[in-house]
């Protein structure tokens, strides 16, 4: 009985970590595609009001390690560097030199704060400072 017991609980913790470990180490969903932004925390100003005309959007290139996208008014790149679940990314450069409000300076702001990611259970991208959402994603394409 006690042989029954070890075994069961020795095959229930390789399940489990096997699962964990696939959660953790699978970032492919966030290339080939496009993410919208949906959510950024901080400011006072309502969210349609920071971007009014354009919502930002970004997209990985896993090849080049850059990340290129909208801040909703103007075009960006940058590089990123990926270890696990932990992010950064350099400090953007834009491509264009419109000025559209607020919205781009706290888009690009958040962005360099942003520690970690994950995926949630609905397909959406977190970008994440110590926990905290930063930055929420959909999926565009």
């Amino acid at each position: 009985m006690k042989k029954q017991t070890l075994f069961l609980f020795a095959l229930l913790s390789v399940f489990l970590m096997s699962c964990s470990t696939n959660m953790m180490g699978d970032n492919s969903k966030l290339y080939d595609n496009g993410w919208e932004l949906e959510y950024i925390t901080g400011p006072r100003i309502a969210f349609q009001g920071l971007f009014p005309d354009e919502k930002p959007v970004i997209s990985f290139n896993k090849s080049t390690n850059m990340v290129t996208g909208s801040t909703g008014c103007n075009g960006y790149n940058t590089q990123y560097k990926m270890s696990g679940k932990m992010i950064s990314f350099e400090v953007p450069a834009t491509t264009t030199m419109r000025y559209c409000g607020e919205g781009e300076g706290v888009f690009l702001k958040t962005m360099k704060e942003v520690k970690s990611y994950r995926m949630t259970t609905d397909g959406k991208l977190e970008l994440l400072m110590n926990d905290i959402v930063m930055m929420r994603f959909k999926k565009t394409m």
